[in-house]
């Protein structure tokens, strides 16, 4: 992909998230996820650690925004098993980065898996 291709494309998906609706911005949210921990698993396996930290952190990053946007009046005790499951998921991620541990991803994964079908039938 030669440079006007690329910023062509980083133009596209700016637009793409800037114009998604609120549902769309939450799947797709789940997806990077998803998608950095399957990146991770793939580099844990290739003992490439600064990728697998890389993966790792962004897929935090992405936790910690739906832990940070959870409306408490709205969801009551739902936004509060989330952000308690959310946390649960951050903490096994730190974990699975210190001790370069595949299970603490491919769980996390699953959970957030789970989260994005549950979500996308909304």
């Amino acid at each position: 992909m030669n440079q006007a291709q690329a910023q062509a494309y980083n133009a596209y998906k700016t637009n793409q998230v800037m114009t998604a609706p609120p549902k769309k911005l939450v799947t797709m949210l789940y997806d990077g996820a998803i998608k950095n921990l399957k990146l991770a698993e793939i580099a844990l396996e290739e003992k490439d650690f600064v990728h697998v930290n890389t993966y790792l952190k962004k897929t935090q990053d992405i936790i910690t925004e739906f832990m940070t946007t959870l409306n408490y009046e709205a969801g009551g005790d739902v936004a509060k098993n989330l952000y308690q499951l959310y946390d649960y998921m951050y903490r096994r991620l730190i974990r699975a980065n210190i001790a370069k541990d595949v299970e603490p991803i491919i769980e996390v994964k699953k959970y957030l898996e789970e989260l994005r079908d549950t979500w996308a039938q909304i």
